[in-house]
């Protein structure tokens, strides 16, 4: 292989419209801008959600409280969920994505205490709510914060 012989992928590139050559090319004169208006001059653009002076959408909604737009929401399970595992099993995110229960866990795992535990299981997770610990120490299992 030489120099000369490189090309790109057929059907990787492909080559730009040209503006403003000719009726011919079906992009000439005002070169697909139209007649006149903000959006047919050159610099004439608007920001991301302006609306053209109308209250934009975001600013019209309602608002309360903070949002935290950084914060890292946990996956939240039931305690209900962990009677699918064995007697004795170690129950993770890992587990419960392969056993199909949740399809991901991007920030950690929180058990809440909604239904009822018969299994001895041992339960790995970010967060428990003070009832859910009960109900899984009460159950004969254990309770780890990861």
């Amino acid at each position: 292989m030489k120099l000369h012989e490189l090309a790109p992928v057929a059907g990787s590139t492909f080559v730009g419209k040209r503006k403003g050559r000719g009726a011919g090319s079906g992009n000439g004169k005002t070169g697909g801008r139209g007649h006149k208006g903000q959006h047919a001059r050159s610099g004439g653009k608007t920001r991301v959600g302006f609306e053209g002076g109308q209250m934009p959408l975001v600013r019209r909604v309602p608002k309360r409280g903070f949002n935290n737009i950084f914060a890292k929401p946990l996956t939240a399970i039931n305690v209900a969920v962990l009677n699918r595992f064995e007697d004795g099993a170690v129950v993770d995110a890992a587990a419960l994505i392969e056993k199909g229960i949740i399809s991901a866990c991007p920030y950690g795992l929180k058990v809440l205490s909604n239904g009822t535990l018969t299994k001895k299981v041992t339960v790995k997770a970010a967060a428990f709510s003070e009832s859910a610990k009960e109900k899984i120490e009460q159950a004969g299992g254990k309770a780890e914060v990861v």
